[in-house]
Order: structure tokens, then sequence, then C-alpha cells
């Protein structure tokens, strides 16, 4: 927490919808109240590449962007249900990578349900990526839109932030 008279320091946030083909990623800063979208980009995979090759590539990237924006936090999408158990494993390899990559750098990890980020950045729990997309330019002040996966990046991002709680000298005062 600041002294009287400081500026708090900016939290920037590194958040990540993970897929084996395209995986989003959005960074994210607050400071003094004001959220701007540092950057955003999709991982990709092609098809072709073999499962092994598609993890080390998501590992390989994630660290470079580590190391570019040194973010404080990392807020990933949380596990979601699907009938396809191939599916599934394989979402659940490319998370892998993705949290053991966070940790190894020391970062906290956060998870959020789906339903919890659309709440967030939508207000509804249901919403659909286009509702998403507009919100996360409208949030953010983007240009354009971002790839769906890059907006679902910056949209977990925004929930970390929406769901974070900062104490003010007035509630430490309170206590």
């Amino acid at each position: 927490m600041p002294l009287p008279g400081q500026k708090a320091a900016p939290l920037r946030v590194l958040g990540i919808d993970t897929s084996l083909r395209g995986t989003g990623i959005g960074v994210v800063e607050q400071q003094a109240g004001r959220i701007r979208g540092l950057a955003y980009d999709v991982l990709r995979n092609p098809p072709a590449r073999p499962l092994s090759d598609c993890l080390v590539h998501i590992q390989n990237s994630l660290n470079a962007i580590l190391d570019e924006f040194h973010p404080d936090v990392v807020a990933v999408e949380g596990v979601f249900f699907s009938r396809y158990v191939k599916t599934t494993l394989i979402l659940g390899e490319a998370r892998g990578v993705v949290i053991a990559t966070c940790a190894a750098a020391g970062l906290p990890i956060y998870e959020y349900a789906p339903r919890r980020v659309k709440q967030a950045v939508v207000g509804y729990g249901a919403a659909t990526k286009q509702q998403i997309q507009a919100m996360v330019v409208q949030q953010l002040g983007l240009g354009k839109p971002p790839p769906e996966d890059a907006a679902d990046a910056l949209a977990i991002a925004l929930c970390h932030l929406h769901n974070q709680t900062r104490l003010t000298l007035e509630d430490v005062k309170r206590l």
C-alpha cells in the first residue's frame, strides 16, 4: 500500500485463454483506477504440428511474453466440461504447460470460471463471444475488436482486476 502522496504501483495482469491450436494472450494494467490494454495475441499452432511440438511452442511463446511484459499475476480460464474426452485431455495438457510455465516464473495464478468471466466483463454469464469482444473494446478503449481468443484472454485479465479488493488507508483505519 502506498504512503500518503505516493501513487499505487501498477498491477499488470496476463490473461490466458488456453487452447492447443489458438491460445489467447492479453496483458492489461491497472494504475490509479485506470485500466489499459498493453498487448494481445493468439499463439497459433497449425493442425499438422504434432502435439508435443504444440506444447513446446506454447511454452516458448509464453516465456517470451513473460520476459517482455513482466506481469504481476496470471489469470487463466478455469476448467470447463466437455462431452469429448480427447478434447478435454488435450486442453488439460495445454493448461498444464501454461500453469507450469507461469508457476516456474514465480507468478501467482488465478483461475476464473467462464461464466464468472462473462459476468464480470459483460454483466451476463451466458454472454456471446461478440458481446465479450465489444465490452473488451469498450473497457480498454481499443480501436478494433481483437481476435476472439485474444478478446477472451483480455476478458479473463479484466475479470481478475474486477475481482480484486484493495484496502484504502481509510479501510485500514477502520479495522
